[in-house]
């Protein structure tokens, strides 16, 4: 589907490849304040630089890489937690294996 791009998603960030405004049919012609015409339109547009643009997308990235940091920590912190319960563990076993044996041997 080939759709027309929006205010909020032109098909274009470059200014002067963007459709010039056009009147709409339902507004009475000719009563346009001066600084509402086609120029000041254009002009606000060619205001909008690109790093303006793409200052959402620069927070979102920052935002993601902030949770992946998150995230990552967590992880660490789930094997140490793990680790130190199989260390517990192995040592426990290595007790009762210390015992076993000495038991054997005494009697």
């Amino acid at each position: 589907m080939n759709t027309a791009g929006t205010i909020d998603r032109p098909l274009t960030h470059d200014p002067k490849k963007q459709a010039p405004m056009k009147p709409s049919t339902s507004e009475p012609t000719g009563f346009a304040i001066s600084d509402f015409t086609m120029n000041g339109a254009t002009g606000s547009r060619q205001n909008r630089t690109r790093e303006m643009q793409l200052i959402p997308e620069a927070l979102a990235r920052a935002h993601m890489h902030e949770r992946l940091h998150e995230a990552e920590q967590e992880r660490r912190a789930m094997r140490l937690v793990t680790a130190r319960r199989m260390q517990r563990r192995a040592e426990r076993a290595s007790l009762r294996a210390r015992r076993a044996l000495a038991m054997a041997v005494m009697q």
